[in-house]
């Protein structure tokens, strides 16, 4: 058995870590004592949350590295400077990711893609770069989504690649027990992020179509990051294999695993009741683990 995860004195790379959960758990782990690599695309939203935690925590070292994970060349740029500077590394958390709104039809490949690149290939190419720095006693962490365990109607991108991040955690989990690496997969339900307000939305999308979904996405967004993000360090310390966040994500798997079939239906069904019943106004803005 893994013992706990100790943070203090070891250091932790995080994707996503300019805003929404990755902003709360760069937070987090400064204050456990941890150094800090924190990677995202957006470079004026990265730069205030490492001048903050440099300030509070000044014997930390933290570093910035600002790179699209849609582009694989940029993603192994970002391993290999990470290994470069830190051999050994206590705690990967693939945290950064992307949505795009509209059914299969109303996609492009292209579109397609880029969300598989950023939610699943860029964690995939940087666990698997970053395997050798995993020492025993290190840790993995994969955040999925609630849209890890249920696939709704106009998803199908982001379900896909959040089904293929789960399935690789589920994997690694028994693969790397034999090395002492725990891995933890995380599904998040409704965090109050910037995810509805910056996702994509398919070109095929008729445009009176997009306010009305991207209204009633936004108001499932309730949850604090912060919560979440203290309920996902928490579960590092102790090794937890999944972790499902706030009600929006455990009612949901509890009625996917009552009805594997029939859930499908009665999911789209709430979403088509939420859609017509929201008043027209738009929402405030949110803050966001979205794509970095």
């Amino acid at each position: 058995m893994i013992p706990p995860y100790r943070f203090a004195g070891r250091t932790a790379v995080l994707t996503g870590a300019a805003s929404g959960i990755g902003e709360q758990l760069a937070y987090g782990l400064a204050a456990r004592g941890s150094h800090l690599v924190l990677i995202d695309v957006d470079a004026a939203r990265l730069d205030p949350v490492v001048a903050r935690i440099r300030a509070a925590h000044p014997a930390l070292t933290v570093t910035s590295l600002v790179a699209d994970l849609a582009d694989r060349a940029q993603v192994l740029s970002v391993a290999t400077q990470v290994l470069d500077a830190h051999p050994t590394i206590g705690l990967l958390i693939n945290n950064a990711g992307i949505a795009l709104g509209g059914r299969f039809d109303q996609v492009t490949t292209d579109e397609f893609e880029t969300v598989m690149n950023v939610n699943f290939r860029a964690p995939m190419l940087l666990t698997h770069a970053l395997l050798p720095a995993l020492a025993p006693g290190a840790h993995l962490v994969n955040v999925s989504s609630l849209f890890g365990l249920i696939a709704p109607y106009g998803q199908s991108a982001y379900a896909a690649s959040k089904f293929a991040l789960r399935g690789l955690s589920q994997v690694l989990h028994a693969e790397l027990a034999d090395n002492g690496v725990g891995v933890t997969t995380v599904h998040p339900g409704g965090i109050r992020t910037r995810i509805a307000s910056s996702a994509h939305i398919g070109s095929g999308v008729p445009p009176s179509e997009v306010e009305p979904h991207q209204r009633a996405f936004a108001a499932l967004l309730t949850y604090p990051p912060e919560k979440a993000a203290t309920q996902i360090l928490d579960a590092v310390t102790r090794r937890k294999a999944r972790l499902l966040i706030a009600a929006s994500a455990k009612l949901p798997d509890l009625l996917a695993r009552l009805a594997p079939v029939a859930h499908t239906g009665i999911l789209r069904a709430l979403t088509n009741a939420a859609t017509r019943s929201r008043p027209t106004r738009r929402p405030p803005a949110t803050h966001n683990t979205a794509r970095d």
